[in-house]
């Protein structure tokens, strides 16, 4: 019996590089594991299991959705195979929507093209939790490599366009009447992931003209991460600087997150989109609930949720934590830190093509274009600079122990410390750093976020070096 000493979920799913970890063989692995797990927990409802599964535009998804299906197929589950790459969040609402057990999605989202992965989703549209991936990666042990599967033998795979509802639900969602009425010109980057179509296709009978920049499949990603950050995107906002647009709307890989630039080229990072959205749903939509965010946070969420008199959750980084949320609580909009926003009234997940549709929509209401916009929450809330940073750490590992020791930051007292999750360093200024080694890739995320842009590099500069310092070597 083969021990399990490869695969791992982390915060979402698991990942691996292909042809080393992500082997076809290894896959099988883990479609026999959620088969056992499913097949099970629905025998304990009286029920058979039907599972969908997805894939996205890496190299070889499709293969990979194939011989996952018929893994779970041969273990007697029905299973409906997408008929093409699609974004996550397009397979998560296709769970609830066909009534069916679970969903599986091939994508490694926002990692390097080397990577590929599996996500879980649950009945009700979400991220697998622990509860689940624990027990899947026990299985994993259970039973012997699944090897010449035959679909004919006990289930069958339906290959089903999972598209057009999830379209029709978008169209939906979005106040279609007042965007008709707008007057908009926006650039859409898809980064060359599946969210290559789906904005076009809400807003086709719109006057918002549409211009798009990678929206071919290009498994390579032309070298780049799939991740809508800044360093990413230095085509994009040249293109934006042209002053051409009125916004530009960035999707990840696999379309689950977002980000932005306002018409002159401005970055919007997703910490802020979350904020604008908030006073959107709010304010124009008139619409109420609770707000998550992650531990790494703005703090100007915090003084839109204070002005706003709204209830504000802090969860661990992991957008499953919030979906948890979702499902448990009346909320309103959750986002985390690296662009995955999820609302009230859909299923408990991110979904970056909703999220760019909003802010369209948050424009069309208030008639304004978006700097206009910025200007005037930037005056009311204040400006936060927030940086992100990813270090590669190869074999090492990060001292979390001795990251706690930090008393003092570039000549401010470290006031309060948070460890739940990575750790986090707030200073008496507001000011505060965050290190947190990924659960998917080899590498420490460094967070920091001060009032100055200044201010938040010099914090990102100590947060390399306070990285270095506390490495352990494997």
């Amino acid at each position: 019996m083969q021990a399990n000493n490869e695969i791992k979920f982390g915060t979402d799913g698991w990942r691996g590089i292909i042809s080393e970890s992500f082997t076809f063989e290894n896959v099988r692995r883990v479609a026999q594991a959620i088969a056992d797990y499913y097949n099970q927990a629905s025998a304990a409802k009286g029920r058979a299991a039907k599972i969908a599964v997805g894939y996205d535009t890496r190299f070889l998804s499709d293969k990979y959705a194939r011989a996952v299906s018929e893994v779970l197929a041969d273990n007697g589950i029905e299973v409906s195979l997408s008929d093409r790459p699609l974004p996550t969040p397009a397979l998560s609402f296709a769970v609830p929507h066909r009534k069916l057990t679970a969903g599986v999605m091939i994508t490694a989202s926002h990692n390097p093209a080397e990577y590929n992965g599996i996500k879980i989703k649950t009945a009700e549209g979400g991220a697998a939790g622990m509860e689940i991936t624990r027990e899947v990666e026990r299985l994993l042990v259970e039973k012997p490599i699944p090897r010449n599967v035959s679909t004919a033998k006990k289930g069958n795979v339906k290959e089903v366009d999972f598209t057009n509802d999830y379209v029709e639900f978008l169209r939906g969602y979005v106040d279609l009447e007042r965007l008709k009425k707008a007057d908009f010109k926006v650039l859409v980057d898809p980064m060359h992931g599946s969210g290559n179509s789906f904005i076009a296709e809400v807003l086709k009978a719109t006057k918002i003209r549409l211009d798009f920049v990678r929206a071919d499949i290009n498994p390579s990603f032309e070298g780049l991460r799939p991740e809508p950050i800044l360093e990413n995107l230095r085509a994009t906002e040249k293109q934006m600087k042209k002053g051409i647009h009125d916004l530009c709307l960035v999707l990840d890989g696999d379309a689950d997150r977002i980000a932005s630039f306002a018409g002159k080229g401005e970055f919007i990072n997703p910490q802020k989109i979350l904020g604008l959205l908030i006073l959107h749903l709010v304010q124009d939509r008139k619409m109420t609930g609770a707000v998550v965010k992650t531990l790494v946070g703005t703090n100007l969420i915090d003084k839109i949720t204070g002005f706003l008199g709204l209830k504000l959750y802090e969860t661990p980084v992991g957008f499953k934590y919030i979906s948890e949320l979702m499902v448990e609580k009346d909320i309103l909009i959750g986002g985390e830190e690296a662009g995955g926003i999820g609302f009230k009234g859909y299923i408990p997940e991110r979904d970056g093509t909703l999220a760019g549709l909003l802010l369209l929509e948050m424009m069309a209401y208030r008639k304004q274009n978006m700097e206009k916009i910025l200007k005037a929450i930037e005056s009311q809330f204040g400006r936060y600079y927030y940086l992100r940073e990813h270090l590669d750490i190869g074999e090492s590992r990060l001292d979390v122990q001795r990251v706690k020791q930090t008393k003092r930051i570039l000549g401010k007292n470290v006031v309060s410390i948070k460890h739940n999750d990575g750790v986090k360093l707030i200073c008496d200024d507001e000011s505060w750093l965050m290190l947190r080694a990924s659960g998917t890739e080899p590498i420490v995320r460094v967070y920091a976020e001060t009032k100055s842009a200044a201010h938040s590099a010099a914090l990102i500069d100590f947060g390399r070096k306070l990285v270095k310092h506390a490495l352990l070597r494997l």
